[in-house]
């Protein structure tokens, strides 16, 4: 019963954890996602209880085991379920957009006027003429795109034509053969093979990342 006291008690914090830094918002974790905000502060504090706990230091540690393993699984879940991410990492939020400022939106996010402008000013852009959209990512950063006249001037721009650079395509990808990539390559998974014996390589799961250009420049970094 005392485990099982533990393991329900570890999970309704995490829970409420959960629940409190949503209410937050994004700005409280910076780059870090709800669930590493989460289990860091919180495995941070058990194991400083763990260190003076004499009497029963695995009960501290289980629940260390017990936060990590959530972590894990709802970061396995958002990876196969793309959909779920809306509700566990939250979505972009418009905060201006041509000329028009979002209070609505702002209010959502957490945020006033003061600190959004703070944000603006980090990027270098201390007049929001200049800014044609700004969009509050689900990681508590500000992504902005300026007005036309005051993007960096491209090539296009300056009616230059310059040579198209080589695009890699990737054809292993953590140990993973990409089929589809293959066939849009126009490839056979025998010359994929050859390429991995010339490097002494027997099996693609030995690759972290492999690819290719039009040219057929293969490129090989191994794990």
């Amino acid at each position: 019963m005392p485990v099982l006291t533990l393991c329900l008690t570890t999970v309704g914090s995490f829970a409420v954890l959960f629940l409190v830094a949503k209410f937050i918002g994004h700005k409280q974790i910076a780059q870090l996602d709800f669930f590493d905000y989460i289990t860091g502060i919180t495995i941070g504090s058990i194991a400083a209880e763990m260190a003076t706990e004499l009497e029963a230091p695995w009960k501290p540690l289980l629940a260390m085991v017990i936060y990590g393993g959530i972590t894990l699984s709802l970061s396995l879940v958002s990876s196969h379920f793309p959909r779920t991410r809306k509700y566990l990492n939250g979505t972009p939020t418009i905060l201006l957009d041509h000329g028009k400022l979002y209070y609505e939106n702002m209010k959502k996010a957490r945020l006033d006027l003061s600190e959004f402008l703070v944000m603006c000013r980090q990027q270098g852009y201390f007049d929001l003429t200049t800014i044609q959209t700004a969009i509050y990512e689900y990681n508590g950063k500000l992504t902005i795109l300026p007005v036309t006249a005051q993007r960096p001037v491209t090539p296009k721009d300056m009616a230059l034509t310059p040579p198209q650079e080589l695009i890699f395509t990737e054809l292993i990808m953590d140990g993973r053969i990409l089929e589809d990539n293959l066939k849009r390559m126009g490839l056979e998974r025998t010359w994929l093979d050859i390429q991995l014996k010339q490097q002494h390589i027997s099996s693609a799961k030995e690759v972290f990342l492999a690819a290719c250009d039009r040219n057929l420049k293969f490129v090989l970094y191994k794990k």
